[in-house]
């Protein structure tokens, strides 16, 4: 293993045979992906009245007892209702070795449905971030903002990965990689990252995403392709490249670029600048070595994008950066990659809503 990079999935496996992550019950060799570690629910969940940061020399028990509104039982299924926050203790916890930092994240179908998810940690002074050297129990924050959801233990909506050293590609090493590689089709936009654009001329019909319904039923997390579209989503179409985004609505677009993340790299979905739009773009951002790449069987794929407009109705164009993709180095290539023997949902994907929802 290099002295620096993302830690593998064989690392990861290290890491949980030496103690420095583990769970009660165990972990499951399929929490274990290409570049990361799924994280489950644990069977108790805390109804809180605000979100929060346990902050430095403070336990996110101690924190509890200052927000806590009621507890709930998770074990025979519990809704979390839209518009409300919750807390919920994971069944995994960490003593991280020296030299490792860990970044968590939503996973793909949790951002998709607009499932504000983020992990909290005893001194924790940021959302989703574990410094070098913590050792304790991990916390996920759930916001579900435009669906109440069913969730029971064990069930993974977040993902964690591990770093040791600088990870980043700066970009003239992202430049470099895309002479190599050909990360996107044509010419690319590096600045910070890769850029990525919105898709609002397909090459086929005039839909171009989704917008969440208002009021919608429940949605059980562990029905898959169970759901009507038409009961949770409304269909944006145009004809002319432009959509206009509806302040506080939350949409599905895709990415006009099909992306390819090379198997001895890992990247990371980030907003673009926020003076291009009143308007955020993504809650998922983890994308896998092998995600869209020939060596993992893809041929490129889009980066679907998890957008919410802000204070003021925002003109939306066709091939408008919205956002960037990091990426980083592996410390070693991956025993297996994105859509590689593994159960992927989204290798090759164009515009898709979440597993949940029957196809379209």
């Amino acid at each position: 293993m290099q002295d620096r990079g993302v830690l593998p999935s064989q690392t990861l496996r290290q890491l949980i045979e030496q103690g420095e992550i583990t769970a009660e019950p165990e972990i499951l060799a399929d929490q274990i992906q290409p570049a990361s570690l799924d994280l489950r629910l644990g069977s108790r969940a805390w109804r809180v009245r605000a979100s929060f940061l346990a902050g430095q020399g403070r336990s996110v028990a101690e924190r509890l007892a200052d927000f806590e509104m009621h507890q709930m039982d998770l074990k025979s299924g519990a809704v979390l209702e839209k518009g409300c926050v919750y807390v919920v203790p994971l069944m995994e916890r960490l003593s991280l070795p020296a030299g490792v930092q860990a970044v968590a994240n939503a996973k793909s179908s949790t951002g998709r449905l607009d499932l504000l998810t983020r992990v909290i940690t005893d001194g924790g002074v940021e959302f989703d971030r574990v410094p070098e050297g913590f050792a304790g129990p991990l916390y996920a924050e759930i916001c579900p903002r435009s669906f109440s959801v069913l969730v029971r233990p064990g069930m993974r909506l977040n993902q964690i990965r591990f770093r040791k050293g600088q990870t980043r590609l700066d970009d003239s090493a992202l430049a470099a990689l895309h002479t190599r590689e050909t990360l996107v089709p044509g010419e690319p936009v590096i600045s910070d990252g890769l850029g990525f654009s919105v898709d609002l001329r397909p090459a086929q019909g005039t839909l171009v995403g989704y917008r969440a319904k208002p009021h919608t039923g429940v949605i059980d997390l562990d029905r898959i392709a169970a759901y009507l579209p038409g009961d949770f989503w409304e269909e944006i179409h145009t004809d002319s490249g432009r959509i206009i985004l509806d302040p506080g609505a939350f949409y599905i677009l895709v990415s006009r670029e099909a992306v390819h993340i090379p198997p001895d790299y890992a990247a990371e979905m980030a907003p673009y600048l926020a003076m291009v739009g009143e308007f955020r773009v993504h809650y998922a951002g983890f994308f896998d070595p092998g995600f869209g790449h020939v060596a993992a069987g893809g041929t490129g794929a889009r980066g679907v994008l998890e957008v919410r407009c802000h204070e003021a109705p925002f003109a939306l164009e066709h091939g408008q950066i919205v956002g960037r993709l990091v990426y980083e180095q592996m410390a070693t290539r991956p025993e297996q990659l994105y859509g590689a023997q593994i159960a992927s949902n989204y290798q090759g994907q164009g515009l898709k809503l979440s597993k949940h929802f029957k196809a379209v």
